[in-house]
């Protein structure tokens, strides 16, 4: 029988972070998604988006979450500085979860998953609309933007070491 390392043991939903001797050479999108790389993460980072939640208004608006696997992903998004934890209640001790600066900059990455994927929807499902410009509706595309030099920069004249 073959031993079990601690990645192997780790739940299928959550990326294991490997030890910082493991971590060199790693990209940073693999640095990203160490961080917040599973589905209930991501889900409930956008659930934040609109303003703070309780534990029990993170339940209701997530169907499907376990409410183990809800303190677990708290606790990590948490202790990354994706969220910050503020008690409302002494006795007993209970918490409100807010996005920090780090997890409002995630937001942006999200909303153009999300756009992705509304674009892209699987065959026999409900295609989603595109995020749209409130002014004209036609929809957005995400461009990199050199601010030095004011111009929207193309995929062709973006340095070479891009993270993917």
């Amino acid at each position: 029988m073959d031993s079990v390392t601690p990645t192997q043991a780790a739940s299928p939903t959550m990326v294991v972070v490997p030890e910082e001797s493991e971590q060199a050479g790693v990209s940073p999108l693999a640095a990203a998604l160490e961080r917040v790389g599973d589905r209930w993460s991501f889900l409930l980072v956008e659930t934040i988006l609109d303003g703070s939640r309780r534990f029990n208004e993170l339940i209701e608006q997530m169907p499907g979450l376990a409410p183990n696997i809800l303190t677990d992903r708290l606790r990590r998004l948490e202790r990354d500085g994706i969220l910050r934890a503020t008690p409302y209640s002494k006795r007993p001790p209970r918490m409100e979860y807010a996005l920090t600066a780090d997890g409002r900059d995630l937001a942006g990455a999200l909303r153009l998953l999300a756009d992705w994927g509304a674009r892209r929807s699987p065959a026999g499902t409900e295609l989603h609309d595109p995020i749209r410009h409130a002014s004209c509706g036609t929809p957005l595309e995400a461009r990199w933007y050199c601010p030095t030099c004011a111009i929207a920069v193309s995929d062709h004249d973006a340095a070479e070491n891009r993270a993917v």
